[in-house]
């Protein structure tokens, strides 16, 4: 609706978990490397946990995205599934057909791994909101981790959820589980008003927008103390925010904007806060959390002319094809992970 007000070309605050808004700040590209040394050196059983909103789930499709075709990933977005439907959500994935019992099944399974590993080609089973799993799943999980050989990981499995996934697998009755962790990731929200300007910044910029001004310095601070850094609830606040300000007629998004949103989304702080913090939100408001002159470098390194944008913020890479000439898996190699994200942030601008 806003989108023609701000001269944009796309949504730069959805909450969907769209992998082309990444922002690659210190902390987020730690975990994406992690994750991708994981899954590309076949690790196993990998553990993503964070609070809700911080982008886990965007992490896991920005990850799926650069892995090559040599591997077969199936997503399971429901936790809550009896052992039978978690099984058959496997197999549906593996393409198998034929069984009749679970012992037909996981034999079955079994040969269908070891072929694939054979042949150099990996699979993923991915879990979201893994801390809802029963403890009755979690255990079937344990013990499809048992498909394996001397040297390799035939089924590589990656659990993700809130905090309370570390909490459940220190239960007594899952610890077999948790000795079969081989990584853990931790995904951190935002941790000042700096790269909380940087997000915004990046994502309107990612949209389209030419306008680096559009949230003044204030309302930044102010979105920061109502999200506690969390990207989801910078998300909600922003796209509120710029909605409000075409209502109004409004280019500019002040800190009075910000107030009014944060209280009909509830999500102000409390009052002892903001009286705690309304001195810095004054003085915030009148110097720039970047100087002016950072600001316009920023700006002028990443922003360019409209006609000469593409439609969208990256190019789309051609995967690599699955089996070389010799039968061997293509893959990505790790060493070149920092060289990934590297072209990533420059096609994206995305911020260290």
């Amino acid at each position: 609706m806003y989108k023609e007000f701000f001269e944009l070309e796309d949504t730069p605050f959805t909450l969907t978990p769209d992998p082309r808004f990444i922002v690659f700040t210190p902390s987020y590209n730690e975990v994406l490397a992690s994750l991708y040394y994981g899954l590309e050196n076949a690790k196993g059983l990998i553990v993503l946990t964070g609070e809700v909103g911080t982008g886990k789930t965007t992490a896991l499709r920005w990850i799926l995205r650069r892995l090559d075709s040599s591997v077969l990933a199936a997503y399971v977005f429901n936790p809550r599934l009896s052992i039978d439907e978690f099984y058959h959500h496997v197999t549906q994935m593996l393409g198998m057909k034929d069984w009749n019992n679970k012992a037909e099944l996981l034999s079955e399974m079994g040969r269908v791994l070891e072929e694939r590993n054979r042949r150099g080609l990996r699979t993923v089973l991915i879990i979201d909101e893994a801390h809802e799993l029963s403890d009755y799943v979690l255990e079937e999980i344990r013990l499809l981790m048992n498909f394996e050989s001397d040297d390799a990981k035939h089924l590589q499995i990656v659990l993700t959820g809130q905090p309370e996934l570390r909490k459940k697998l220190n239960q007594p009755n899952l610890r077999q589980l948790k000795q079969r962790v081989a990584l853990r990731c931790k995904m951190h929200s935002l941790p000042s008003v700096e790269e909380v300007e940087r997000y915004i910044t990046e994502r309107l910029l990612i949209a389209g927008s030419e306008q680096p001004n559009v949230f003044t310095p204030g309302a930044i601070d102010f979105i920061f103390q109502c999200s506690e850094g969390i990207p989801r609830q910078i998300n909600n606040i922003c796209d509120n925010a710029m909605l409000s300000a075409y209502a109004a007629g409004e280019q500019i998004i002040g800190r009075q904007t910000i107030e009014e949103v944060a209280d009909n989304l509830d999500l102000l702080p409390e009052q002892q806060e903001i009286v705690a913090n309304s001195a810095r939100a004054e003085e915030v408001s009148t110097s720039r959390v970047l100087t002016p002159e950072a600001r316009e470098e920023l700006w002028s390194n990443r922003a360019r002319p409209r006609a000469a944008k593409p439609k969208r913020a990256f190019k789309t890479q051609q995967p690599e094809p699955a089996v070389k000439s010799n039968g061997e898996a293509s893959r990505i190699p790790f060493d070149d992970l920092d060289d990934e994200i590297n072209l990533e942030i420059e096609e994206v601008g995305g911020f260290y």
